[in-house]
């Protein structure tokens, strides 16, 4: 988040408010630019600090948090809780909505599963409101950040990895209350003149509810954070700029703009992520639409409720309120109360219609022709994420990758055999259209990894993004020699050059053996994890590549001076079992990347 879109939210609520708030009667200024600046500035704070602390304990726990997603999803009432707890620790539904999309992208977990993951962030969000409305109005919350910070700037000077994110995890917590404590101090008290200003649009029943639902919606979208949102509705609660029901209505609208963080994030993904950001937004549109409807009772009983168990709680521990915004402060309360009452419900009421959910996700997002098109990328997708938490979709994306480029070694074989030439021309046609395939490849997940790099992450998240840009390299590399294969074989054929049955044999045979070496490979870049790849395997095979290597090579060189034995076949031999041998050696190379020995 900038500072520029902070500013823009500001100036845009600042823009609903009556001219009269800008000016008091004696032509003095109440609210000028520099009170825009200072709550901009004080949002920003808010923001950076929330951004800061996410993206540390994402990169602290980053693959323990992969590790609950993939396990911890196997129904969808587990799901539910799945997603609290995860969006509870990094106080950020996006992130956990962004990365449940992203693992129905890479086929990790199912959309039945992905529902009850983002049931449960929704429910997981309302804890920051909680934190705000309990401490951020109450407490001095400078008291608590110096200590953080005190805390926290050592361990970000440490030398290992987790101690460090740690570290910048309790200083984001620490700016994030700092920011709090500004943008609460920067409102300033403009009284009745916002209170009436208000109140005069929000006397047209269903329709004002609909309106500033509307309005929630658009602060959500802006800022890209439900939790930002929540706490800039808080922050004008308590200053009494807004009625309780207002920012009631403003909180639903906060619902539905944070599902724009994972519609985006599904953009450039496969259709199960689409469907599956798309389960997100009716879920939350649906409940929005009948809590709009119940909205006045809704609140009203939790005013009561909350006005009566803050009395008896305050009574029981010999406390007062004693500040002069006793009743906006309960009305924070009241709003915390609200936000975890709807998604609570919303939960308890959807979540048996999962399957009516998906359905209408699958028709929203129709399958389209094409879209299991190899010629673009499957998992990756542009969605802002750390680097540990990117690392499967990846992974993913170089098995597919390796897949594909299996798929050339068929083509060249059955170019060798084959003995119709338009057959012949198809295959040379396609190992075309592969080779411009893998070369595509290697760029975009290349550059995706480039980018990733540029941001803060652990030494293992390195050393693996590291293996991933070697294997990358190595698959490019192989389709390179396929194609060199195609364009040997196109000219044979073009020169009527012709093998003995033995040489074609022979190539058969090596084949064979590269042919149980990417079966090796794949199987290798397919585990869940690279730790447990073994490379005694393709070591045997390489050794055996070898062997049949060296038995065409003598077989060749003790042919030419046979008379009867084609020159220029034996060239076409030697280059094409040449060829084979070099992509064996590529092979090894993505395994022994995959194993870290490079």
């Amino acid at each position: 988040m900038t500072l520029f879109k902070s500013t823009l939210l500001t100036i845009f609520v600042c823009l609903l408010l009556p001219t009269s708030m800008y000016a008091s009667g004696d032509g003095g200024m109440k609210f000028g630019f520099w009170d825009l600046i200072e709550i901009a500035g004080a949002l920003a704070f808010f923001i950076f600090g929330m951004k800061m602390m996410s993206e540390g304990i994402q990169r602290a726990a980053g693959s323990q948090m992969r590790n609950i997603l993939r396990s911890m999803t196997k129904n969808r009432f587990l799901g539910v809780f799945t997603g609290f707890l995860i969006t509870a620790l990094v106080q950020s539904s996006s992130a956990t909505t962004v990365m449940t999309v992203s693992f129905v992208n890479a086929g990790l977990i199912s959309l039945v599963e992905s529902a009850g993951v983002m049931m449960g962030a929704n429910i997981g969000t309302t804890v920051t409101g909680w934190i705000i409305a309990i401490l951020g109005f109450k407490v001095k919350l400078s008291a608590y950040s110096i200590p953080l910070f005190a805390l926290g700037v050592p361990m970000m000077f440490s030398k290992k990895g987790k101690r460090k994110y740690w570290g910048e995890f309790l200083i984001g917590f620490a700016i994030l209350f700092l920011g709090l404590s500004y943008l609460k101090n920067a409102v300033p008290d403009l009284g009745s003149d916002a209170l009436s200003f208000i109140e005069s649009w929000s006397q047209y029943g269903i329709a004002s509810r609909i309106l500033f639902v509307m309005v929630g919606a658009l602060i959500t979208v802006i800022v890209q954070s439900s939790s930002a949102a929540m706490a800039i509705t808080l922050t004008l609660v308590y200053a009494g700029w807004l009625p309780l029901d207002v920012a009631a209505a403003m909180v639903l609208g906060e619902n539905i703009g944070t599902t724009i963080t994972a519609e985006l994030a599904s953009m450039i993904g496969n259709v199960n992520a689409k469907r599956s950001a798309r389960i997100h937004s009716l879920f939350n549109i649906i409940g929005v639409f009948w809590m709009v409807l119940l909205l006045p009772y809704v609140v009203d009983w939790l005013t009561v409720f909350v006005e009566n168990f803050t009395g008896l709680f305050e009574s029981n521990a010999k406390l007062k309120v004693e500040d002069l915004n006793a009743q906006d402060r309960l009305n924070t309360y009241t709003l915390a109360a609200f936000h975890t009452t709807f998604n609570i419900l919303n939960v308890a009421l959807l979540i048996g219609f999962v399957p009516w959910l998906i359905k209408g996700a699958i028709r929203t997002v129709p399958d389209k022709a094409g879209d299991s098109d190899l010629e673009s990328l499957k998992f990756i997708n542009a969605a802002t994420r750390t680097p540990e938490l990117a690392t499967v979709e990846i992974q993913k994306e170089i098995a597919r990758y390796g897949e594909i480029t299996t798929r050339m070694l068929g083509f060249s074989q059955d170019l060798l055999n084959s003995s119709d030439e338009k057959e012949k021309m198809r295959l040379i046609s396609q190992l075309k259209k592969y080779e411009d395939i893998t070369d595509r490849f290697e760029k975009e997940i290349t550059e995706y990894i480039t980018n990733l790099s540029d941001k803060e992450m652990t030494h293992k998240t390195s050393i693996r993004l590291r293996s991933f840009f070697n294997i990358c390299n190595d698959m490019e590399r192989i389709g390179d020699i396929f194609y060199q294969f195609a364009k040997t074989m196109e000219s044979k054929m073009n020169r009527n050059i012709y093998f003995l049955p033995e040489q074609r044999d022979q190539l058969n045979e090596l084949f064979a053996i590269v042919g149980r070496a990417f079966d090796e490979m794949n199987y290798n870049l397919n585990l869940d994890s690279y730790d447990q790849v073994s490379l005694s395997k393709c070591y045997d095979l390489e050794e055996e590549t070898n062997v049949q290597r060296n038995a065409m090579r003598k077989y060749n060189q003790g042919n030419l001076s046979n008379a009867e034995y084609d020159s220029n076949a034996a060239m076409i031999f030697t280059n094409l079992f040449s060829s084979l041998e070099r992509i064996g050696d590529h092979v090894v190379n993505i395994n022994e990347s995959a194993a870290g020995e490079i």
